[in-house]
Parts: structure tokens; sequence; C-alpha cells
């Protein structure tokens, strides 16, 4: 039970898995990644309104100076919401570990309280603290490694696994898997924009891993030089399986990633929703920011509340099957755009959450209440041992397609989803399962 092959999903526009070549189980000793780029952070005005960071994916703000009253509209609010709101592009964990080292006063008092309230006429005086240094080790962690070469990795990762380490987070990442499996040191990594899944800066997929600063426990040393770094590309959620390439040397860091923002990467997504789009195939073109509620979320902005805080966001999708007399469906997603969280948002804002997916609706009892109704009785305790099990959105990163940094070949992988997701479908289809037909010149388009 759980397993997928492509013949039960049977969708057409499916590619097929490049054969895989060149695989390479030896240490390797290429270049390390570029340089960490810091750039002095510009933060409030006199005036009062943040300036903008030209690039904040490689912004350093250790020791941004803040000195604002708070403006006597403002309603009270937490010091740590408040001053993150005024430096544009950091993180609240950011802030708050600045307010806990005795970097901020408020009308001339140290405050450590991240959650002090602050009123209108305050006279706050802030300091960003200096960064803390992330020291990620080698771990023995298995790894779906689907190819690689001297220059990169293709990757399957499993839902659950953090990408990247961040402050409170720094093992069982899929990097310290990597320092495991390419046998290098231990990495001292300055938290420069590495940030936990709970609080990233960058509402972009993309991104750059900084580069290590020190190995062996801090010591110098000319190999560290010589050593590759793994260089994260891009990035999927903590709860997205799938697919995910990671550089191995600068310049194929460099090509990739400027292929994610020429936005020639090719990536194909499938979920299953809590009920069916309408209409069944198309394109979410609305911008997204960062939820001013809850920085964790992203948000659909519309023309009204439109910001400079907000990107556009486009996402192309089809229903493949209905599911479950319409209590379900799975649909396909292509990503024109690479936004934090942008297929999630992107569904929740379409009135068809993933299922499995709380932080945007997509909660056990919505999905329960759309799918309960629609199945036989002999069906339900199974379908609800399932639903209740499930600990992630079901969504997974399908297929992966890109131009190789150096023999410029393209490179195409897929990756069928794994059991958790697989069992769903399987139920769901049991219960009653409809293929959907769609036009040739929507077909097209795709391709």
């Amino acid at each position: 039970m759980g397993s997928l092959s492509l013949s039960t999903i049977s969708w057409s526009s499916l590619p097929s898995t490049k054969a895989l070549k060149n695989i390479i189980p030896k240490p390797l000793s290429v270049i390390s990644l570029s340089r960490l780029v810091n750039v002095k952070a510009c933060t409030t005005s006199a005036g009062g309104n943040p300036q903008p960071i030209s690039d904040r994916r490689t912004i350093n703000f250790s020791g941004v100076k803040l000195q604002e009253t708070v403006d006597v509209k403002s309603e009270k609010l937490r010091l740590d919401s408040w001053v993150s709101s005024r430096i544009h592009g950091i993180s609240r964990a950011r802030v708050q570990s600045s307010i806990r080292s005795g970097l901020v006063s408020v009308n001339g008092r140290i405050i450590n309280k991240v959650s002090h309230m602050v009123r209108g006429g305050d006279k706050v005086n802030c300091t960003i603290s200096e960064l803390q240094q992330l020291r990620a080790e080698p771990e023995d962690i298995p790894l779906d490694i689907v190819y690689e070469d001297d220059h990169l990795l293709v990757v399957n990762k499993p839902a659950h696994m953090v990408v990247h380490p961040a402050p409170g987070n720094t093992s069982g990442t899929l990097v310290n898997g990597i320092l495991h499996h390419c046998s290098l040191p231990m990495l001292s990594l300055a938290s420069e924009e590495v940030h936990s899944e709970a609080e990233d800066a960058s509402d972009d997929e993309f991104i750059a891993f900084p580069r290590a600063l020190k190995d062996n426990g801090g010591a110098s040393s000319g190999k560290s030089e010589a050593s590759i770094r793994p260089g994260i590309v891009h990035r999927l959620d903590k709860g997205t399986s799938g697919l995910l390439v990671v550089a191995k040397d600068e310049h194929s860091h460099s090509h990739l990633a400027e292929q994610f923002k020429n936005r020639t990467i090719k990536r194909v997504y499938v979920s299953l929703t809590c009920g069916v789009p309408s209409p069944i195939s198309g394109r979410v073109d609305v911008p997204v920011g960062r939820d001013s509620n809850n920085r964790i979320r992203m948000a659909v902005f519309d023309g009204s509340t439109h910001s400079q805080k907000t990107r556009n966001a486009a996402s192309r999708y089809r229903v493949i099957e209905v599911l479950a007399g319409g209590g379900s469906a799975l649909v396909e997603w292509k990503l024109e755009t690479g936004r934090t969280h942008q297929i999630r948002v992107h569904a929740k804002y379409m009135g068809v959450p993933l299922l499995g997916d709380e932080l945007y609706g997509g909660t056990k009892g919505m999905a329960l209440s759309l799918l309960q109704p629609r199945t036989p009785s002999s069906f339900r305790e199974n379908l609800q041992q399932l639903i209740c099990k499930l600990e992630r959105p079901c969504l997974h990163a399908l297929s992966l397609g890109f131009t190789h940094p150096y023999t410029l070949e393209n490179m195409h992988f897929s990756q069928m989803p794994p059991a958790d997701f697989a069992e769903i479908l399987t139920q769901l289809r049991d219960i009653r399962a409809e293929k959907v037909r769609h036009a040739i010149k929507y077909d097209r388009c795709l391709e």
C-alpha cells in the first residue's frame, strides 16, 4: 500500500526521467562558493520611512541603528513587531535577538523583553546585534540522490526535512547530510540571511547559501579553500517533498541562480486540494507578501492593499483528477515565479487550500467535512485515519528541468510522490475518481 507509479497517475504532461550518468561517489575538490557579500543596510530616515534595500538576500544588518519616535497615531504594539516594521527586510527573530542582548531602549530605558508594548510618542533607540555564527556539522543522514556529477547534485528531499541550517535548527538539515556525503569538515557559517522555516525575510524561493567562514572548529585551512561548499540554489518548504538541485561550485551556483532569476528553470508540482479548483485550469497572477498579522505566513494583496513589500506571483494550474466525488482534486502546478509558499498561497486564494496545510486553512477538520459526506461508510474509518495522521501539506516537487552549468545539456528529472501522499491519493481514488480532459490549446501553452 502506498506505492505510486506513473501509470497509476497517468497524466499526459508528465516528463520522463533522464537517464542517470556520471555518478561520482568519491569526495571532490573544486572551488568554493562565492564570498559573502556584505552590504551596508540603510534603515529609517529622519522622515520615518524605511529606505529600500536593493538585495535583501545579501544584507548584513549588523550595526544598523534605528532612532525613531513611535507615530502618535500608532496603536499599542509589541516592541519586536514595531522595530521589524521600521527596518525593511529584517526578520523578527533578528530583532528579538537584539532586544534580548540589551541593544534596544525605550524612552532611555533598556528593554530586554521582546513583547514590551510601545505606544505613540515613545522614543525607541535600537542597534541591530552582530550576526552569530552557525555551526553545521556533517551528519550521516540518508539522502536520496537522483543525480550527481562534479558540479551539482539533484536530491529527492523527503517531507519534514529542513533544507539549510538556521538559528535553533543546525542539525538534521539537507546541508548537514550533504557535508557528510561529500566528506567535508564542520563548517562555521554566518547566519546572515540563513533563516528558520518560520521566519524567512526573503520572499524568493531561490537563494544563495553563505560560504563557510572557518573550518575545523575555527582554524583556517588551505584545504578549505579548495573544498566544495554545498550551494543551496533554491529551497522547498519543510513539509514539501521532491526534487531540489544543489550546486557544488561557484560557477554552477551562479549559472543555476541566473536560470531561476530568468525563469528558465522548469518545475512541476502536484498537490491534493480540499475541494476542486474552479475553473479546472487557469493562471493565478496576484501579488503576495508577508501577512502583517503573522510573519510566518504569506498573503495575497489586492490592488487596494498593494505595497512595496509585495511581489508579483504567477502560477499555472490544471486539475488532473477530481477525487472523492468533488471533495478533493489532484492538481498539477507550473510556476512562473518562485515566491515563498507560492502554491500554498494561491491554492488558499482560490478557496481550495492544500490537504494537510494547517497554516493556510487545509485543516483536518475542513478536509473531513468535505470528504465524509461523499464517502461510503465502508471507507470512512480508513480515510479518517489517513487524514488525521497527515502532518504536512500534500505538495510534491514532481519534476525539475534546467541547463547544466558546464555542459549546457538540458537536464530533466522526475520523482514520484512519497508513501503518505500516495496512500491518501489511492484512498480518494477508491472512493471515486474522474479523469479530466483539457483543451489541446491549454495543453500546448503549458509545454
